[in-house]
């Protein structure tokens, strides 16, 4: 690979082209967890005001996925739905409303995506009004909104991403697919079904069924069970000969002991979660798996870093045909080590190191796994309506009472 130039993508070509050509699309990371992190996104809404509070913060990270890799800038619109930024006490929507957030983070993405030659794409994902049980109609008056707005920005394809339950997601591709756009949609299920019970396999015929160009899975599972899923998604779908690309963008996090509802219900979530954190080596084989299962969509969601995007780009920079960007600052493999003035350091400067290193966490008294919340509440359970007011205090107090007990 010490041939390879270090640039972005050279030619211009449309998403499906560039899928149906078998090229590989390298997707960025996760920018809700990454901005919290940073100070610009209040943990617990998640919404993405910050397009329009610190739109620079927003444009550097963004520009900091393409510089490693990305070929996709995803407009900041994760949970930017009108009922989301109204939710339990969330003032976004009544200070910005939904379409100037939508509209904002579109504007950004698509200035990056100009800078490195890639795609911009705009994305809806799971809502509270389907969580409270409020109907199609009501849900999807919700997906038409943002959908207007991403029309508007001229998006290169629709992402739907994060949803729980098949159910939805189909009712925002039904939705989405009015536009024109082409259509990517992954759930956040894992190996055992969506939150209703609906098998991984039966999810992706679904999803590719209401029309979906591209199905997969993206966060609530690390990338190794994320890409077990995947699988389960391709049998089913050559099972029934659909012809669909796939697609993955895992979370940054190894989660071998969540349970259904993924990495939410361990206990570490959200604020515990840095031992965890997948090393770039593992990144690599994350993306190197996943290529050699045929997927060709292929980035992150929650807790990844620019960095396990360039790993992921250094991967498959064979297969791309050159490094990225950032790559001017990282040798290869820890090749730049060998400038190091320690000779126990230099000696690291080598993919064999790398490949079997068994990194520690440093927390002697720390169990390796936890044990999940559990709690068994999805869409359709009383405690999982939402409203738009905040939650009380005494609402609070019954939540500790039955999570002590827990």
């Amino acid at each position: 690979m010490a041939d390879l130039q270090t640039r972005y993508r050279a030619e211009k070509k449309s998403f499906l082209d560039r899928l149906n050509s078998g090229e590989v699309v390298i997707g960025d990371g996760g920018y809700v967890f990454a901005l919290e992190k940073r100070g610009y996104v209040k943990a617990g809404p998640w919404t993405p005001e910050a397009c329009i509070e610190h739109p620079e913060a927003v444009r550097q990270l963004a520009r900091e996925f393409g510089r490693n890799g990305a070929d996709v800038m995803q407009a900041f619109t994760f949970y930017a739905s009108d009922d989301k930024l109204a939710n339990r006490g969330n003032k976004a929507q009544e200070n910005y409303t939904g379409a100037s957030i939508n509209a904002a983070g579109c504007k950004i993405a698509r200035e990056v995506a100009e800078e490195i030659n890639g795609l911009m794409a705009g994305g809806v994902s799971q809502t509270p009004t389907y969580l409270s049980g409020a109907g199609k109609e009501k849900v999807q008056e919700i997906f038409e909104k943002q959908a207007k707005v991403f029309k508007e920005n001229n998006v290169d394809f629709l992402i739907v991403e994060y949803f729980e339950h098949v159910e939805e997601a189909c009712w925002a591709i039904e939705v989405l697919k009015k536009t024109g756009i082409p259509i990517a949609a992954s759930l956040c299920i894992g190996p055992d079904g969506d939150l209703h019970g609906v098998s991984t396999g039966e999810c992706a015929i679904r999803l590719a069924n209401a029309g979906a160009d591209v199905v997969g899975i993206n966060c609530h599972f690390d990338p190794q069970i994320c890409l077990d899923a995947v699988q389960l998604m391709k049998d089913a779908l050559d099972e029934k000969g659909i012809k669909c690309h796939l697609m993955v963008q895992p979370l940054g996090f190894v989660t071998p002991d969540c349970n259904r509802q993924g990495f939410i219900d361990l206990p570490e979530f959200p604020f515990g979660l840095e031992p965890r954190i997948i090393t770039r080596w593992e990144a690599h084989a994350f993306a190197r798996r996943a290529y050699e299962m045929g997927v060709r969509y292929i980035g992150g969601c929650c807790g990844i870093e620019p960095y396990h995007t360039r790993a992921m780009a250094e991967e498959l920079s064979k297969e791309r045909g050159f490094l990225p960007v950032a790559s001017e600052k990282h040798g290869l493999w820890g090749a730049g080590l060998k400038m190091h003035t320690k000779p126990w350091v230099r000696a690291r400067a080598r993919p064999e190191y790398w490949k079997n290193l068994k990194p520690a966490s440093g927390r002697p008294y720390c169990s390796s796994l936890s044990k999940p919340d559990a709690w068994g509440v999805t869409a359709g359970t009383e405690e999982l309506k939402q409203k738009k007011d905040e939650t009380t205090q005494k609402e609070l107090e019954a939540l500790y009472s039955k999570a002590d007990k827990n």
